[in-house]
């Protein structure tokens, strides 16, 4: 069996996981929770496995490189991230209705990867700026901290959605999602931890560009980017601890803030050029 193959299982498994998750949301079944935890989980180590795989594979190619260095290996490795992220805060506050809001995100990534036309899905030899141990560390970090916004994203459209209800029975759908004040605090520490992986994210970029291209910074389209990404959610925390901003402002920030990693990640590729442009192939 083939990394492809794996990731073709994969991404079957996070649609079926994100329809029982909505099933456990809509229909307050917790036997389509437990099922959808369970798939989630298996689905996820078969991805792992996968991209492995395709490791071992690029060094049967005599390439032999981490499976990070395109827009397809990048997607994977993001369902990824959105995934064991998830898991995590599963794990934590032993709430599976999370998982409507999140795990689609993942399947989106990869059903991306798998179907979108224009992304190449070949094992490629890396171009001289790639040939660095920072490619592993560099993207690693800004993947975990794209996955924690895309999970605060899908808390800030379920904050929302609870806050604009006025369904109040204790057998409506909205009925099932947390307590606002809950939300709120899993949003604003959920972004705290990816403004910490994209922070660190965006210095071992600089230290990786200034040993490919002899300088640190040179405000080229994604870098530009990625710094307005950061000013974007260091102002939320900012207004968070100063002026105490919270409920729908943080929830629309986190929603506003994703929208500027989606930039950041796809439409600088597909729309600037720039040295970062080698990542959309």
């Amino acid at each position: 069996m083939t990394s492809s193959q794996l990731f073709g299982i994969s991404t079957l498994g996070y649609l079926l996981a994100s329809a029982l998750y909505i099933a456990t949301l809509l229909f307050k079944t917790k036997k389509s929770g437990v099922v959808a935890s369970i798939l989630t989980l298996l689905t996820f180590l078969v991805q792992t496995v996968g991209i492995g795989l395709r490791w071992y594979e690029s060094y049967e190619m005599g390439m032999g490189h981490a499976p990070l260095s395109n827009m397809y290996e990048s997607l994977v490795f993001f369902s990824w991230s959105i995934v064991i992220f998830y898991l995590l805060l599963e794990l934590k506050f032993h709430n599976r209705i999370f998982g409507a809001f999140a795990i689609p995100f993942a399947f989106f990534s990869m059903a991306y990867a798998s179907f979108a036309k224009g992304i190449n899905q070949e094992i490629s030899p890396l171009i001289p700026a790639l040939q660095s141990n920072w490619l592993i560390v560099h993207v690693v970090t800004c993947f975990i901290g794209y996955a924690a916004f895309a999970v605060a994203c899908g808390l800030g459209f379920m904050y929302l959605l609870k806050s604009a209800s006025s369904d109040t029975s204790e057998t409506g759908v909205i009925s099932s999602l947390p307590k606002l004040s809950v939300l709120d605090d899993v949003i604003h520490k959920t972004m705290i931890f990816g403004f910490l992986w994209l922070s660190a994210g965006i210095i071992t970029g600089a230290i990786w560009a200034n040993s490919a291209w002899g300088t640190y910074w040179s405000w080229d389209p994604k870098e530009t980017w990625s710094l307005i990404t950061w000013f974007i959610y260091a102002a939320t925390l900012h207004a968070r601890f100063t002026r105490g901003w919270q409920g729908k402002r943080i929830a629309w920030l986190a929603i506003i803030g994703f929208v500027s990693v989606i930039f950041t990640y796809f439409g600088v590729n597909f729309l600037l050029s720039g040295l970062h442009s080698y990542g959309s192939s």
